[in-house]
């Protein structure tokens, strides 16, 4: 197996409803938690703030670990270890530009996200969100300070 590429995630829910973009990939319109990939010189805990402000405009305040998962893209072959954060937004700035990509945001139940797993991007969204309703929960301090080179070595599920 190649080493993943490091990733983050942000589920963010209110009132029973999820933080989700779509952004356009490979001519596609998909769903996805905002997500993105770790930069060097960058915490994992920094990588999802910033990647919940450039993608939707809301500040992110992590709580918790959601889980670490490992998937592999069925049509590229390339592996991904996704950290996925559990969350709140505050703090909107509806005037700022999105991440290239990016079209906008929407706020799902996950009944309608179920009845659009045609368009999510991975099968990590939904699973991510199935696990957060579960109760999966893990300190916020088992991974937050790690960084590009030490969160290779963080055991992941294989979804």
């Amino acid at each position: 197996m190649s080493t993943p590429e490091i990733t983050v995630a942000a589920v963010a829910e209110s009132g029973g409803r999820f933080l989700l973009v779509e952004e356009r990939i490979d001519g596609r319109l998909v769903l996805n938690q905002p997500a993105g990939h770790l930069e060097r010189g960058e915490t994992l805990v920094q990588a999802v703030i910033r990647e919940v402000q450039e993608e939707t405009a809301w500040r992110f305040s992590a709580r918790e670990l959601l889980g670490v998962y490992l998937w592999r893209h069925p049509r590229t072959g390339r592996f991904f270890k996704r950290f996925t954060f559990i969350g709140s937004v505050s703090g909107h700035r509806p005037e700022q530009p999105l991440d290239e990509g990016i079209v906008g945001t929407c706020w799902l139940t996950s009944d309608e996200i179920r009845a659009r797993t045609e368009t999510l991007r991975s099968p990590l969204v939904l699973r991510c969100i199935e696990d957060y309703l579960a109760g999966e929960r893990s300190p916020l301090e088992a991974v937050a300070g790690l960084d590009l080179d030490s969160a290779g070595a963080v055991a992941a599920v294989t979804v």
